[in-house]
């Protein structure tokens, strides 16, 4: 799913490509896509585009009468810029945003169709879709204490609250906690002020630098590949290879179609955190260390 710096990537081509321009027509292949009926989609077309706000991992795009688009890419749901009035063609085709310059066609992969489109007017609209979390990247420390230690959550399931914190998921939430040198596991309501101090800036170095890093490798383009997994991520998506600090293989926490990754020398003190489908399989021979998992 994109998260933070992919949305504002996304935001920053989009007003490259589109600021200012007239949306001419919207076109809507999806029957599972469009989630409001007031306003029409109709109601849209011939204004001109106003500016891009992120509302969590949502793009939402204003329209003149303070009317907004708002797109929720969800894990599969991809945008690219074509040419004018280009063919949806083929069931990833969801939808065409038709501008005189090309056409915004969103696509999403997969028979799960999850991603949505919402039409809105003004603060009140948009505030209806915003699940409530501080932005990470404007908030001072003591604001940040007060929404991580509001419940006593892991540390891994509050960065990833929409109602706590805005557009940190899965992947770079796994970053923060090895940049901070953090288990995943540990409770919020435990951690030290030295720890806190050190996840917030965790949390403000890593969002910061993915976002100028995607920045400089787009450049002036529409960015072509949006993904959780990339290269030159610590742990992420590096199940089994070697922690680019210490070298020790990086591990993996499963639960449903998600798994978190860390690195147990790193993060957890050499302590293996129990993996719920080969914990339960294996039962006591489920290894406790590294020094265990590795053998003699």
């Amino acid at each position: 799913m994109p998260e933070l710096p992919d949305v504002e990537l996304y935001r920053d081509a989009l007003d490259r490509h589109i600021g200012g321009t007239e949306l001419q027509a919207v076109r809507c292949r999806s029957p599972f896509l469009l989630r409001t009926v007031q306003p029409p989609l109709s109601a849209v077309h011939g204004r001109r585009v106003t500016g891009f706000r992120r509302i969590g991992k949502r793009i939402a795009i204003g329209l003149d009468g303070d009317l907004w688009l708002v797109l929720h890419l969800m894990i599969a749901g991809r945008l690219h810029w074509k040419d004018p009035e280009a063919k949806l063609a083929g069931k990833r085709d969801l939808a065409a945003f038709d501008f005189a310059e090309g056409s915004l066609v969103l696509t999403e992969a997969g028979s799960k169709k999850r991603a949505s489109l919402h039409v809105v007017e003004g603060e009140a609209g948009l505030a209806a879709l915003d699940p409530g979390g501080l932005e990470p990247l404007d908030i001072d420390l003591p604001a940040f204490r007060e929404a991580l230690q509001r419940n006593n959550h892991t540390v891994k399931r509050a960065l990833t609250d929409p109602k706590l914190f805005s557009g940190i998921g899965n992947a770079y939430s796994d970053e923060i906690l090895h940049a901070a040198k953090l288990s995943p596991i540990t409770r919020t309501q435990k951690l030290s002020d030295a720890g806190i101090e050190r996840l917030f800036e965790a949390v403000r170095d890593t969002l910061n630098r993915w976002v100028e890093r995607l920045r400089e490798e787009t450049g002036d383009g529409f960015p072509k590949k949006v993904t959780a997994f990339r290269d030159g991520m610590a742990v992420h998506g590096r199940y089994g290879k070697p922690c680019p600090v210490c070298d020790a293989p990086v591990q993996r926490i499963r639960y449903a179609s998600n798994e978190t990754n860390y690195c147990a020398a790193c993060q957890t003190d050499g302590k293996l955190l129990a993996d719920r489908a080969l914990s339960r399989l294996l039962k006591g021979d489920w290894p406790k260390t590294l020094e265990e998992l590795e053998g003699p």
